[in-house]
């Protein structure tokens, strides 16, 4: 993965859905990298690796054994899924939502939409 510099997201939330991407993937199942590790793997200051890692702890995604690491919790996976799918509720369906009202469209046109998308461009 690369981080977007470019982004206005800011890297320590870029380095925490890195972290949270790999568990939903089952690419991490036990410890998580460290600061340090963290800090390597993207060329970062090893505080922003650690603010990364913070957030995740706050959001009980990972837990700290003192002088051993960071290990992904239990109920990992939900926590991320609910928020995630917290996210796309309101970044996409209530934006689309709010669009379609604006030209015209019912929830059944949306849901026309959606039942005959191809993966290319609206037919």
């Amino acid at each position: 993965m690369q981080l977007d510099t470019t982004s206005s997201k800011p890297i320590f939330q870029q380095i925490a859905e890195f972290i949270e991407d790999m568990i939903l993937n089952d690419e991490i199942e036990d410890q998580v990298y460290s600061t340090n590790q963290l800090s390597k793997l993207f060329t970062i200051n090893p505080a922003t690796a650690r603010k990364g890692l913070t957030l995740l702890l706050d959001q009980n995604i990972i837990h700290k054994k003192r002088g051993i690491g960071m290990f992904v919790n239990e109920d990992a996976k939900k926590i991320i899924l609910e928020k995630r799918q917290g996210i796309f509720f309101n970044q996409y369906v209530q934006t689309m939502m709010s669009e379609a009202k604006k030209i015209g469209l019912d929830k059944k046109d949306i849901i026309e939409f959606i039942n005959n998308y191809k993966g290319g461009q609206h037919d």
